[in-house]
């Protein structure tokens, strides 16, 4: 790779690029932004390696996120930290995806504070033991960074809700963005401790790091349409829920939901305590169902499983008071004795109790105004799939089809894979009303094509597909970028890094006049702004330079000249009125 410093794009490069050795070498890691490339310019030697070859990279994997993937405890007779790995941490279970020799470091914050003191003693054992970087963020520094910035404008601005009303349009505050660049740096430098240039590969997690660099990035936040930007839909690590399901607390809280629910159909939701993940417009559509079908009552029971919130705020609080509100009037209006039409679950519970909710919900409503990648819906049809030890819980036999039914908003990133789900806009609650009816009532053998279809493709998409897939399509990124040479230019702030192709050549001169004085009929196009008028002009008439080269253009009878511009036809022709024929 060659640079060379120029003022200009124009000074770049003379006439004929000189001929650089290109001498063999690995490919520098480093972190450029991934996506789809499908043709990869270079020499053609490698271009029949399949995407295998590009994973036999040797470089170690540095996993970037917020937190590291990790339980932490404290014994407080000792005063000894305690360390173990979060197995339904999604960095974790991503490692599937790698190759079993690939050396995996993590960089991310712990979720409790270490005093300083102990910091360099708990590093040592975390980057031994468990191939952890620690960035010890300071507590001020941590919540106007994560609780400040990253929930007060990112996580609002990602999901289009914009600062336009009073309750959301305070001020900018600067000092809430010094903290998450302050963040960001920390968690860059970090990086650059353990990072081999050569050959190692970054993968920064989420939008809480945007500007840690240029680097392979994934957001399980979806804000653009997946019209514009590829997208990787993330999956789930299917061993892990079946030890789930396979585990003797799921079996317990089955037969308990089994009793609990006798003879009755349950839908469940599970959803954060967030005003984006739409729980009081899923109460609304029950309560619409419940009036328009009357004789559901006492046999249909929605289970909303809320978990704890992951930011704070009067919104926040106005969302769980409408939900409770909302329950009330639903239980009171059509619950007797014996009978509450809606369940709250308003705390924690363990992986087991839900998957036997999932095991046992005749339908499952993710009913977002919107999100990211809800890994709600493959969960439960994952568990609704069944191991042979849950069949013999439910009392079924291991040749009995498997049924589910989805009703999914089409504001989640999960929506376009799960095509067999019953899509709603969350905001329209009669039409939710009666694709939960639809649900309910679906004839058992669509309800199993429709399964059988989402779980050909839970199954083979899951999250050791998504991180292959991803680090496959980070490397030959990389391979691109490496393929080409970078140019430096400019000075101070306009300071910049060009890579261009190793085929680039500038147009000089003699060539165009050559080419110019061989031809007979040439069709000149120049666009108004930018090329005949220069984009900063405060006057955007044509100069008399300009005109008189026009005329001189024109004035060719081999010629033919045309003026492209989004301006008016008669703005043009006034502009123009002395130059002669222009098309």
């Amino acid at each position: 790779m060659v640079s060379r410093s120029s003022i200009s794009l124009l000074d770049l490069v003379s006439g004929d690029m000189m001929n650089f050795c290109q001498t063999p070498r690995s490919l520098p890691r480093v972190m450029t932004v991934p996506g789809i490339i499908h043709d990869i310019d270079g020499d053609g030697s490698n271009d029949g390696d399949s995407d295998a070859a590009l994973s036999n990279c040797h470089g170690k994997k540095i996993i970037v996120a917020n937190f590291l993937p990790l339980h932490a405890e404290r014994d407080l007779q000792s005063g000894k930290w305690f360390f173990s790995f979060d197995e339904d941490s999604l960095l974790l279970q991503m490692k599937d995806g790698l190759s079993s020799d690939t050396e995996v470091v993590y960089v991310g914050s712990l979720k409790v504070d270490v005093d300083a003191g102990e910091q360099e003693e708990v590093s040592q054992k975390l980057l031994e033991e468990f191939d952890c970087i620690p960035t010890f963020l300071p507590p001020d520094l941590q919540k106007n960074f994560y609780h400040g910035f990253c929930k007060h404008y990112l996580w609002p601005l990602f999901h289009y809700m914009l600062p336009m009303s009073p309750d959301i349009g305070n001020r900018f505050d600067r000092l809430l963005w010094q903290a998450y660049v302050s963040a960001n740096k920390i968690f860059a430098d970090k990086v650059m401790e353990v990072i081999n240039p050569e050959d190692d590969y970054v993968w920064v997690h989420d939008y809480h790091l945007m500007i840690t660099n240029q680097t392979g990035s994934y957001w399980t936040r979806i804000f653009w349409s997946h019209y514009i930007c590829q997208n990787f839909a993330c999956g789930i690590h299917l061993g892990r829920l079946e030890s789930a399901l396979n585990h003797p607390s799921s079996s317990i809280k089955v037969k308990e939901i089994q009793e609990q629910f006798r003879d009755k159909l349950l839908i469940v939701g599970v959803d954060d305590m967030d005003i984006f993940k739409g729980i009081s417009l899923k109460l609304l559509a029950m309560e619409q169902l419940l009036q328009q079908n009357p004789e559901l009552t006492g046999k249909l029971v929605m289970v909303q499983i809320i978990n704890p919130a992951r930011s704070s705020g009067k919104d926040i609080l106005e969302a769980n008071r409408e939900t409770y509100l909302i329950t009330q009037r639903i239980n009171d209006t059509f619950g007797f004795p014996g009978y509450e039409p809606v369940v709250l679950i308003d705390q924690p519970i363990s992986v087991y109790e839900k998957t036997a909710y999932y095991a046992l919900a005749e339908c499952v409503i993710v009913n977002a105004v919107r999100d990211g990648m809800n890994l709600i819906p493959y969960k439960y049809i994952v568990c609704r799939q069944g191991t042979e030890k849950m069949n013999q819980t439910l009392g079924v036999s291991s040749d009995s089809p498997h049924t589910s039914t989805l009703v999914v908003s089409e504001f989640i990133g999960c929506s376009p894979s799960l095509s067999g789900a019953i899509r709603v806009n969350p905001w329209d609650v009669e039409a939710v009303a009666d694709a939960l009816n639809v649900a309910i009532t679906m004839p058992d053998l669509e309800k199993r094509l429709r399964h059988e279809k989402h779980y050909r493709y839970v199954s083979s998409h899951d999250v050791a597909y998504w991180a292959h897939s991803f680090m496959q399509d980070l490397e030959r990124a990389c391979k691109d970028h490496y393929s080409k040479r970078c140019w430096r230019i400019g000075f101070g702030l306009s300071f910049r890094i060009l890579a261009l192709s190793p085929s680039f050549r500038k147009l000089s001169n003699d060539h165009i006049v050559s080419a110019y004085k061989k031809t007979h009929r040439r069709a000149i196009f120049l666009d108004y702004d930018g090329t005949v008028v220069p984009q900063t002009s405060i006057v955007k008439t044509p100069s008399h330079e300009v005109i008189s080269v026009l005329n001189s253009l024109c004035s060719d009878p081999k010629n033919t000249v045309f003026i492209v511009s989004g301006r008016g036809r008669d703005s043009l022709s006034e502009w123009f009125l002395n130059a002669m024929i222009l098309v």
